[in-house]
Order: structure tokens, then sequence, then C-alpha cells
């Protein structure tokens, strides 16, 4: 019997269905965020005040309110982008501030517990502020900033979140950024947008290895809030400019079609700059960030609606570029 990426099966020696990703099966997961932190459960780790930390904290997206304490990363710093499943949170890279550079670093904590973060591995390359796209089992950790020559650059790395180890070479862009933000289905991740500032949109099929390619264009050139704010039919995108070319746009993108943004509403805020992003089936939240001074606020949306955002609450405290993961985003399915 041929098999092609998406393919199921029920595997009589495990009395499990399976899904093939294009390499391999892979037993279909039957849990829930509900089953497993009584919703979906968001992660906010590091940031810089302008002072870098390394505490991670929590909050389930589908009610309004402030964070509560996780635990501590392995290290301090800004830019721990991250990926994640149902059950593992991944933050990876990062900056430590000027005169001490970027790291390659990678931690991972169990979403479903509280504690402090353990060693994974180490991308190829010290960089800072991947983009983060990911579904189910491999977690892809694109782009990002060296130092000190402060470049983009045309890296992506990949990992099995299941396990522990060191990056592996995906592919290559179809345009090099950094600082854009992402939309994940169980198939196909897609960049918004990033730094230099573009409105680009460029697409992946997560289960294979691959470069970019076209998706279509945002509604405008700006960089964006980082992370993955999108369920599994649709990516929302915060912009995050800053003065003196401030904007206050949210567009979206159908992540199964090609083709341009549309205007979903405006911010609640001004600038969204350093911003982090995630996301339940439902909602997208962002939070963070410097629009003039460093902000603790959290904001969200309704992804299948369209409209403004809405306040959510606020951070322990403010903080500029942390890194957001969730065990509910659409590369989730």
């Amino acid at each position: 019997m041929s098999k092609v990426s998406g393919s199921i099966r029920f595997n009589t020696d495990s009395s499990k269905l399976e899904i093939y990703n294009g390499e391999q099966w892979w037993e279909i997961d039957a849990t829930s965020p509900e089953l497993q932190t009584g919703g979906t459960r968001s992660l906010w780790a590091g940031g810089n005040t302008p002072t870098y930390f390394n505490n991670i904290q929590f909050c389930n997206i589908s009610t309004q309110g402030s964070v509560a304490d996780f635990g501590d990363l392995t290290r301090t710093g800004n830019q721990m982008n991250g990926v994640s499943s149902r059950t593992r949170g991944i933050f990876a890279t990062g900056y430590k501030g000027s005169g001490t550079g970027v790291e390659n670093i990678i931690d991972f904590v169990t979403i479903s517990s509280q504690g402090d973060a353990a060693d994974f591995g180490d991308t190829s390359s010290q960089r800072s502020g991947i983009q983060p796209m990911q579904n189910s089992t491999r977690g892809i950790l694109a782009g990002g900033q060296d130092h000190p020559a402060s470049n983009s650059v045309d890296i992506i790395d990949y990992i099995t979140m299941a396990s522990t180890g060191n990056a592996i070479d995906f592919g290559d862009f179809s345009t090099v950024v950094r600082n854009g933000s992402s939309a994940c289905s169980p198939t196909r991740g897609v960049i918004s947008r990033g730094n230099p500032s573009t409105n680009a949109i460029q697409y992946f099929t997560i289960s294979t290895l691959g470069n970019g390619a076209d998706f279509g264009d945002a509604t405008t050139a700006d960089t964006s809030a980082v992370g993955t704010g999108s369920n599994a039919i649709r990516g929302i995108c915060f912009t995050a400019s800053y003065a003196p070319n401030t904007d206050d746009v949210i567009d979206f993108i159908t992540i199964a079609t090609l083709g341009n943004a549309q205007d979903f509403g405006d911010l609640n805020h001004i600038s969204m700059n350093g911003a982090a992003v995630c996301a339940s089936p439902t909602r997208a939240v962002a939070g963070g960030g410097y629009d003039g001074s460093i902000q603790s606020e959290l904001d969200f949306v309704q992804i299948m609606s369209t409209g403004n955002a809405l306040d959510f609450g606020d951070l322990d405290q403010a903080r500029s570029q942390p890194g957001a993961v969730s065990n509910g985003h659409g590369g989730l399915g």
C-alpha cells in the first residue's frame, strides 16, 4: 500500500490510530488541552525590562486575567522564541545583552506541570529571535539574527519535540527575515512580515524538508509580534512597528490556501514592537513589547471573527521581547 503524508491506519499491534507525516507513522494524540490543563495554557518566558531575566509565567487563554509563576529557564535573555506540542514547551536561542551576544541553547518544560526548564540541545548556530513553526511532533526554528553584525540569517533548523538533541538543517527562506509572525496547521507553517520590514508571506510544509515558497502579501510592510497566532484554519498577525512608523493593523490569512492577507481589525494600543503571541483554538493573545516604554499588557482577538483587539490582562511585570508558546495552537489540529 502506498502512503502519502496525511494517510491514517490502525496499528493492530498497539491498537492505536496512526498518521503518516511524510517520514514515519505517528500515534494520533487523543489528548486535549482541556484534559491536560483545563483549557489551553500559554507560557511567557524571558524578556528584558531592560534587565534580562529567565522567569516563565503561565495563564489559561480561555479566561482573562493576569499570569502566575511557572518556573525559570536555564539562562537569562530575550528573543527566546518557542515551539510547543501538547506536552512540551521549547524555547530556543536568545539574546543576552550588548557585549555578551547570542546563544544556541534550547530549553524545554512540561506544560501541564510547573517547574524549571531543562536542557534540550543546541541549534546549529548562535542567534536570537527565531521564528517558530510546528505541528504535534516537529518544531521548526527559522531564521533569527546574528551578532554583532545584527543581520537576518538564512538558517532553518528543526527538532523532534518528544525527544532531546541538537537541531538539524531543514532548508532556506524564500525571503530572509527575522521577527516574523507564524501561523501553523498540522501540515503547513506560514511566516508573515519580518525584519527587514516586508509584506512578504512565505510557507513551508512542516513534515518534509525544503525551502520556503511564496504565499502572498500582508496588508502592510512591518515587523510583527513573534510566535504562533493561529488555530488550524486561520492565522492572525499583530503588527509590531514603532515610532516614527507606528501601525495598529491586525490582518489574517487562511492557512490552507495561498493569497494575500485581509484586514482583521486594530490593536488595542498603537504599537506592539517586541511583543510575543500565542493561541488557543479560539483566541490569539499578544503581549509585552515596547511602544516608547516597556509594556505589560496582553491583548486578544477571537480568531474566527474580525474586529479590534481587547484587553486580556497583564504580565506580572512589563517586558520586551519575551517568548510565548501554548498547548492549543493550530499546528496541533
